[in-house]
Protein backbone atom coordinates (compact mmCIF):
# COMPACT_ATOMS: atom_id res chain seq x y z
CA UNK A 1 0.00 0.00 0.00
CA UNK A 2 1.89 3.30 -0.97
CA UNK A 3 1.92 5.86 1.84
CA UNK A 4 0.45 9.34 2.01
CA UNK A 5 2.30 12.30 1.97
CA UNK A 6 0.91 15.92 2.18
CA UNK A 7 -1.85 17.43 4.05
CA UNK A 8 -5.52 16.84 3.13
CA UNK A 9 -8.10 18.96 4.61
CA UNK A 10 -11.49 17.37 5.93
CA UNK A 11 -13.58 20.15 7.34
CA UNK A 12 -12.89 23.60 8.53
CA UNK A 13 -14.59 26.22 11.36
CA UNK A 14 -14.64 29.38 9.74
CA UNK A 15 -17.42 30.76 12.10
CA UNK A 16 -14.81 29.94 14.55
CA UNK A 17 -12.64 32.43 13.30
CA UNK A 18 -15.56 34.81 13.07
CA UNK A 19 -17.00 34.10 16.70
CA UNK A 20 -13.43 34.00 18.60
CA UNK A 21 -10.71 35.78 18.79
CA UNK A 22 -7.27 33.02 18.68
CA UNK A 23 -4.99 33.04 21.03
CA UNK A 24 -2.43 29.60 20.43
CA UNK A 25 -3.32 26.99 17.80
CA UNK A 26 -2.23 23.21 18.92
CA UNK A 27 -2.15 20.22 16.21
CA UNK A 28 -3.65 16.86 17.90
CA UNK A 29 -4.08 13.48 17.30
CA UNK A 30 -7.71 12.16 17.68
CA UNK A 31 -8.67 8.34 18.29
CA UNK A 32 -11.12 7.15 15.78
CA UNK A 33 -12.66 3.86 14.61
CA UNK A 34 -12.27 2.03 11.59
CA UNK A 35 -16.28 3.53 10.29
CA UNK A 36 -15.09 7.56 11.60
CA UNK A 37 -12.03 7.09 9.46
CA UNK A 38 -13.82 5.82 6.05
CA UNK A 39 -16.62 8.52 6.11
CA UNK A 40 -13.38 11.09 6.96
CA UNK A 41 -12.21 9.61 3.45
CA UNK A 42 -14.85 10.47 1.39
CA UNK A 43 -14.71 13.87 3.11
CA UNK A 44 -18.05 14.04 5.27
CA UNK A 45 -17.94 16.11 8.90
CA UNK A 46 -18.65 19.24 10.81
CA UNK A 47 -16.91 21.46 13.32
CA UNK A 48 -19.71 23.70 13.68
CA UNK A 49 -21.10 22.45 17.22
CA UNK A 50 -17.40 21.23 18.50
CA UNK A 51 -15.05 21.81 21.58
CA UNK A 52 -12.50 20.38 23.38
CA UNK A 53 -12.14 20.01 27.37
CA UNK A 54 -10.05 18.18 29.92
CA UNK A 55 -11.67 14.91 32.06
CA UNK A 56 -9.53 13.14 34.17
CA UNK A 57 -6.49 14.32 32.63
CA UNK A 58 -7.41 13.45 29.27
CA UNK A 59 -8.28 15.58 26.41
CA UNK A 60 -11.66 14.96 24.62
CA UNK A 61 -13.35 15.94 22.23
CA UNK A 62 -17.58 16.60 21.84
CA UNK A 63 -19.51 18.35 19.20
CA UNK A 64 -18.21 16.97 16.23
CA UNK A 65 -20.17 15.29 14.22
CA UNK A 66 -19.15 12.16 11.94
CA UNK A 67 -21.23 10.94 9.81
CA UNK A 68 -21.99 7.26 9.70
CA UNK A 69 -20.33 5.04 7.14
CA UNK A 70 -22.58 4.38 4.23
CA UNK A 71 -21.25 0.92 3.66
CA UNK A 72 -20.83 0.27 7.83
CA UNK A 73 -22.71 -2.80 9.26
CA UNK A 74 -23.94 -2.91 12.60
CA UNK A 75 -20.89 -1.74 14.13
CA UNK A 76 -21.04 1.76 12.71
CA UNK A 77 -20.14 4.20 14.79
CA UNK A 78 -22.06 6.76 16.43
CA UNK A 79 -22.33 10.13 15.30
CA UNK A 80 -21.69 12.89 17.94
CA UNK A 81 -19.86 10.08 20.53
CA UNK A 82 -16.91 12.07 22.25
CA UNK A 83 -13.67 11.19 20.89
CA UNK A 84 -10.17 11.24 22.69
CA UNK A 85 -7.29 13.71 21.39
CA UNK A 86 -3.90 12.80 22.06
CA UNK A 87 -1.58 15.43 23.47
CA UNK A 88 1.44 15.59 25.49
CA UNK A 89 0.37 15.29 29.24
CA UNK A 90 2.39 19.09 29.83
CA UNK A 91 0.23 20.42 27.31
CA UNK A 92 -2.87 18.69 28.39
CA UNK A 93 -2.23 20.59 31.97
CA UNK A 94 -1.04 24.09 30.40
CA UNK A 95 -4.46 23.74 28.49
CA UNK A 96 -6.32 23.13 31.76
CA UNK A 97 -4.63 25.47 33.58
CA UNK A 98 -5.57 28.20 31.00
CA UNK A 99 -9.07 27.05 30.50
CA UNK A 100 -9.85 27.24 34.13
CA UNK A 101 -8.64 30.01 34.87
CA UNK A 102 -11.68 31.54 32.55
CA UNK A 103 -12.91 33.15 29.05
CA UNK A 104 -11.04 30.96 27.28
CA UNK A 105 -12.34 27.94 25.39
CA UNK A 106 -10.90 24.99 23.12
CA UNK A 107 -12.52 24.87 19.85
CA UNK A 108 -11.35 23.01 16.84
CA UNK A 109 -10.30 24.65 13.31
CA UNK A 110 -10.04 22.31 11.20
CA UNK A 111 -9.73 18.21 10.65
CA UNK A 112 -6.97 16.81 7.89
CA UNK A 113 -5.49 13.89 7.42
CA UNK A 114 -1.49 14.67 7.54
CA UNK A 115 0.66 11.89 5.91
CA UNK A 116 -2.09 9.15 6.21
CA UNK A 117 -2.89 10.35 10.26
CA UNK A 118 -5.79 12.08 11.13
CA UNK A 119 -5.29 15.11 13.29
CA UNK A 120 -7.05 18.03 14.15
CA UNK A 121 -6.36 22.42 14.44
CA UNK A 122 -7.31 22.51 17.72
CA UNK A 123 -7.37 26.63 19.12
CA UNK A 124 -7.22 28.23 22.78
CA UNK A 125 -9.53 31.19 21.73
CA UNK A 126 -11.48 33.60 23.74
CA UNK A 127 -14.80 34.83 22.43
CA UNK A 128 -15.61 38.11 20.74
CA UNK A 129 -18.24 40.59 22.04
CA UNK A 130 -20.96 41.67 19.12
CA UNK A 131 -19.42 45.30 18.56
CA UNK A 132 -15.99 43.80 17.97
CA UNK A 133 -17.11 41.13 15.25
CA UNK A 134 -18.85 44.15 13.96
CA UNK A 135 -15.48 46.56 13.72
CA UNK A 136 -13.52 43.34 12.15
CA UNK A 137 -15.71 43.14 9.57
CA UNK A 138 -15.61 46.99 8.67
CA UNK A 139 -11.74 46.10 8.72
CA UNK A 140 -11.82 43.25 6.43
CA UNK A 141 -14.20 45.22 3.97
CA UNK A 142 -12.21 48.39 3.97
CA UNK A 143 -8.56 46.38 3.49
CA UNK A 144 -10.73 45.01 0.54
CA UNK A 145 -11.67 48.02 -0.63
CA UNK A 146 -7.94 50.37 -0.99
CA UNK A 147 -7.20 46.46 -2.44
CA UNK A 148 -9.21 46.81 -5.16
CA UNK A 149 -8.60 50.12 -5.43
CA UNK A 150 -4.52 50.08 -5.78
CA UNK A 151 -5.02 46.91 -8.51
CA UNK A 152 -7.54 49.04 -10.47
CA UNK A 153 -4.65 51.73 -10.07
CA UNK A 154 -2.22 49.71 -11.21
CA UNK A 155 -3.89 48.61 -14.11
CA UNK A 156 -4.58 51.91 -15.54
CA UNK A 157 -8.63 51.74 -15.54
CA UNK A 158 -9.50 55.47 -13.33
CA UNK A 159 -12.82 55.95 -13.11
Amino acid sequence: MVKELGKKIIAQNKKARHDYSIEDVYECGIVLSGTEVKSLRAGRASLIDGFAMVNKGEMWLSGVHIPEYTEGTWNNHTPRRERKLLLHKKEIAKLEALTKQGGLTLVPLSLYFKDGKAKIELALAKGKKSHDKRAALMEQQATREVARELSRRNSGKNS
